[in-house]
């Protein structure tokens, strides 16, 4: 017998793993599972004990809203952990539900919207778009960076002053900086990446003017011009996007550009440039061979 109410369950729930998943991910489990008991609520369902035929009838519910396939398969998928982490059985399993995922996909399809590539000609578009502001000196950072490493945009955001490290190495320098942690480490063995001369230059401008010693590498600036907190991930997008509106890009390519575009482009280049899928694997830290292959799918759009 179920002591508490669908929604107190979840609260409960989500207090219990945090620190065990990511912030991302324990937020799409409360969004999709609160989905799921606002839903049956409606419908006069009851949420427990797990009912195979409720979800059915709720992927066929989300599918005709405007929801593309990848965003119904997370939803279903943080449905089915939320039950299982609370000891009850995986509705999802079950043949009607994979009848509901094989009708959704048929009708969807299970292609998901790929990010538009910032490729290294983008890229250098982009980068003569920045001005010599503290904004653009951030932001030249922000691109030279994102690309150098290929970096999800909280992977971007997390990256620590104190984590930069520099060596000479006959006469030169090289940069490299310690990626804490990231989506396919989540024990935070960490991992350090390296940085060309031109995202070191561009990093040692922002450093300079920045005057901080540790704390978040890239900043929000306020209208005094002054740095502020650490840049939210979702922050990453609307830069991208308003450098390449100052870049006069085309405006079908800007609704493409997302947080995520310097790491597409990347790996589009490395393609390009004859790189072995497990180097692209290695450098994108990806443990997925099919997530790589959505990624570089569409090469022959790069801009």
């Amino acid at each position: 017998m179920i002591d508490f109410t669908p929604n107190k369950l979840l609260a409960t729930t989500v207090d219990r793993i945090q620190g065990a998943y990511a912030p991302s991910t324990i937020r799409a489990y409360r969004s999709d599972f609160a989905e799921f008991i606002e839903y049956c609520e409606t419908q006069g369902l009851a949420v427990f004990p797990p009912n195979p035929l409720y979800l059915a009838d709720f992927i066929a519910h989300v599918s005709e809203k405007d929801r593309c396939s990848a965003t119904i398969r997370r939803a279903v998928a943080g449905i089915s952990t939320i039950y299982r982490l609370n000891r009850m059985s995986d509705p999802s399993k079950d043949p009607e539900v994979i009848i509901a995922m094989k009708r959704m996909h048929r009708k969807l399809g299970r292609a998901a919207n790929q990010a538009q590539g910032i490729t290294s000609e983008l890229l250098d578009r982009l980068l003569a778009a920045t001005n010599p502001s503290p904004r653009g000196i951030r932001n030249r950072a922000l691109l030279l960076i994102a690309y150098d490493t290929l970096c999800r945009r909280s992977e971007l955001v997390s990256l620590e002053i104190q984590d930069i490290k520099t060596v000479e190495k006959d006469g030169t320098e090289h940069t490299t900086i310690l990626l804490r942690r990231s989506k396919t480490d989540q024990e935070a063995s960490g991992r350090w990446l390296h940085l060309s001369d031109r995202a070191q230059t561009a990093l040692n401008s922002w450093l300079e003017l920045l005057q901080a010693e540790e704390g978040p590498i890239f900043r929000s600036i306020n209208k005094h011009i002054e740095s502020t907190k650490a840049l939210g991930a979702s922050q990453v997008n609307r830069i991208f996007k308003r450098i390449a509106r100052n870049a006069r890009v085309d405006e079908t390519l800007i609704e493409r550009i997302s947080g995520h575009s310097c790491r597409v482009g990347a790996a589009q280049d490395l393609v390009n440039a004859g790189a072995s899928l497990p180097v692209i694997m290695s450098k994108g830290r990806w443990s997925k061979t099919d997530t790589v292959m959505r990624y570089i799918e569409h090469i022959q759009y790069a801009a």
